[in-house]
């Protein structure tokens, strides 16, 4: 709303060329001659020194509400004439001489007549009703004029007024009713606000820490990703590819043909991993009860997981083991809180146990030889009653310990297995379990002297000895039928089960006796004690004897292939590694177990263990077939010590199996 106050008011413009009537009305109609004598009466005339009196302020100007609406000065000085009334000029200055500032003069050259505002002193102003003009004429005439003006400008000013107070009311009514329209659109939108507020859902929350699975360490990616253009594989011009690929290959193949028959990097290894040490002690376990009795570990097998170790508990020495009580032990390497004095299964024996051997497919069953000769398969998964099958004391039994057994696949089925038995009675058997707990004979086999091939000298025998005693067995990797016995008299045989000689022989038997020897080969001095086939060469095995020598022999040839003398006493077991073709192993009776690897050294082991502190002797040694980092070695002090072997025996180096293949052809030839 625009308020207007007094005082604020601007000169209106004089128009040029425009009477004033209200003049012409005050003087009368005198006409032009009367008015041109008047002007000169008053150009003649000396101004007025007098100050006209002060406007009144009960009757302001009407001029400035006009002019505050212009947006005058807060002073204007020069104030338009208003109709009615005569305009006083002030004579001026020029160069031409004294000139009128007028705007009604007819004669006038001023501003005024050329269009431009009329100038007053800022002390002059147009007297107001009842004061004197200063000149008698002028006070007569204007008397009856003046009363007339007042009363038509007073009339004006109140309908002015009346239409002022009509828009302002108006005005101010617009303005209360835009507040009152903005209030209400401010409450209803207040309203709407709450209302939404109330409808909010309920919020939910989790637990963002508790459902995380799983982690990923993430980089800092400092710029973006270029991404890799790969031409797809449509685009490539297959024809040409191939054709190049053919006009190569016969120099690529010439070229890597070269490279292989090259000695350049012979005995070069690249070490990519670090140094460690090569072998280090897991465990050492034992069974107090057993070893309070002088018992020694005489057979060690890993079940088929390779997380459990077994031993069987005996004495090789001599003695009367008639009444002797023995033991098979196991202990799980992966349970939590093992503990390596306390097995986790336990089954007495009534006789000594000589050896031991896991099925290969059910973990907890478990075949033993015993000293009386019989054969018992325990599971271990019963610790009240453990016994699956055994064998009886009868004309089918071994009549002398049992030095090894095997488990073998049935012929047509390969998940059943039957049980191999060999002993110093010079017969090979073969058990199956049946109902009833028992172990029935299927097939037997007996060594006799006059049956064995005469490839090489053997020693004479006095008369009446015709049998052959067996002390170890092996069975080849490539031919499930074919196997290498050890003997008492030191010199190996190639045998074969699907041999159909009969054995001459007079031992009792419930199935014909057959001779299984095929080849005879060249003795060590004294009884073998052990032989190992190789998992990656069908004809080569080891031998280890009583003379401390270890023979690394050919199905091809009698004499071995090489012969490494690795103790001065005896060497009771030898095993060839399952995954390094040149890495073996060997348990001597001076306490130690000898790793050989051929790669590096023909003559003397790699690494010797202490296995004893008082060189008590190693009987008995296997690797894990399945964690093929451990070896499990037992002793004659009652204790299986673990070994874990380092890198450097486990992961087969580069072209080692050819070099186990050009060792058997060189040597063989």
């Amino acid at each position: 709303m625009l308020r207007l106050r007094p005082g604020r008011l601007a000169p209106r413009r004089h128009w040029p060329g425009r009477r004033d009537e209200g003049a012409e009305l005050r003087r009368g109609d005198t006409g032009p001659g009367e008015r041109r004598e008047e002007g000169a009466r008053r150009r003649t005339a000396a101004p007025r020194a007098a100050s006209p009196p002060p406007l009144s302020p009960l009757r302001p100007d009407p001029g400035h509400w006009r002019a505050a609406g212009r947006g005058a000065g807060p002073r204007a000085e020069a104030r338009v004439p208003r109709p009615g009334r005569h305009v006083v000029s002030e004579r001026l200055p020029c160069s031409t001489g004294h000139r009128e500032r007028g705007a009604h003069h007819p004669e006038s050259t001023g501003p005024a007549s050329r269009g431009g505002p009329e100038f007053r002193p800022a002390s002059w102003r147009l007297p107001l009703r009842g004061e004197s003009r200063g000149h008698p004429i002028l006070d007569a005439r204007w008397g009856t004029a003046d009363r007339t003006q007042t009363r038509a400008r007073a009339e004006g000013e109140e309908e002015e007024a009346g239409s002022q107070d009509e828009e302002v009311a108006e005005i101010q009514a617009r303005v209360v009713g835009r507040r009152r329209q903005q209030e209400q659109r401010e409450r209803w939108t207040d309203l709407r606000d709450t209302e939404k507020s109330c409808q909010t859902a309920s919020i939910a929350t989790a637990n963002a820490s508790a459902q995380a699975r799983s982690h990923v360490d993430a980089q800092v990616q400092t710029e973006a990703p270029v991404p890799v253009n790969v031409q797809p594989l449509s685009r490539y011009d297959m024809p040409r590819l191939a054709a190049f690929l053919r006009r190569v290959e016969a120099m690529v193949i010439r070229e890597l043909n070269k490279n292989w028959q090259s000695h350049a990097f012979d005995g070069f290894e690249v070490n990519w991993t670090e140094q460690q040490q090569m072998v280090s002690c897991l465990y050492t376990l034992g069974y107090p009860p057993a070893q309070a009795q002088g018992l020694h570990v005489t057979g060690i097998s890993w079940n088929s997981t390779g997380s459990v170790v077994a031993c069987a508990y005996g004495r090789l020495d001599h003695g009367d083991w008639s009444t002797l009580k023995s033991f098979v032990c196991a202990w799980n390497l992966d349970r939590r809180g093992l503990s390596p004095r306390q097995p986790l299964a336990v089954v007495e024996v009534p006789s000594a146990v000589l050896c031991l051997a896991f099925h290969p497919t059910q973990p907890s069953h478990v075949a033993g030889g015993l000293y009386s000769g019989e054969v018992l398969v325990w599971d271990l998964s019963r610790p009240e009653d453990p016994l699956l099958w055994r064998t009886g004391l009868t004309d089918d039994t071994h009549t002398d310990p049992v030095s090894q057994v095997v488990w073998l696949p049935e012929p047509g089925h390969s998940h059943r297995f039957q049980v191999l038995s060999v002993a110093t009675d010079g017969k090979v058997l073969l058990w199956r379990g049946v109902g009833a707990g028992q172990l029935q004979l299927t097939e037997g086999f007996a060594l006799v002297m006059q049956q064995l091939p005469r490839s090489t000298k053997l020693k004479k025998h006095s008369r009446g000895e015709t049998e052959v005693g067996a002390t170890a067995v092996a069975f080849s990797s490539f031919d499930p039928r074919l196997f290498i016995l050890g003997t008492e008299g030191g010199f190996p045989l190639k045998c074969s089960l699907a041999a159909g000689e009969a054995a001459l022989t007079r031992m009792p038997s419930s199935v014909p006796l057959r001779a299984p020897a095929q080849f005879t080969f060249s003795p060590h001095g004294g009884p073998v004690y052990s032989v190992s086939c190789s998992p990656f060469h069908r004809n080569l095995f080891l031998s280890a004897g009583t003379d401390g020598h270890v023979h690394l022999y050919s199905m091809l040839q009698a004499p071995p292939l090489t012969s490494l003398q690795l103790s001065l006493k005896y060497l009771f077991a030898v095993r060839w590694s399952p995954v390094r073709p040149l890495v073996f192993a060997a348990a001597s009776g001076e306490g130690d177990v000898l790793l050989f690897d051929l790669q590096k050294s023909s003559q003397k082991p790699t690494v010797l263990i202490k296995q004893t502190q008082d060189e008590s002797p190693v009987y008995c040694l296997e690797f894990n077939s399945q964690q093929t980092q451990l070896l499990a070695a037992g002793d004659a002090q009652g204790t299986v010590k673990v070994w874990q072997l380092s890198t450097e025996f486990v992961e087969q180096g580069p072209r080692e199996a050819e070099d186990l293949d050009r060792l058997a052809a060189e040597v063989a030839t």
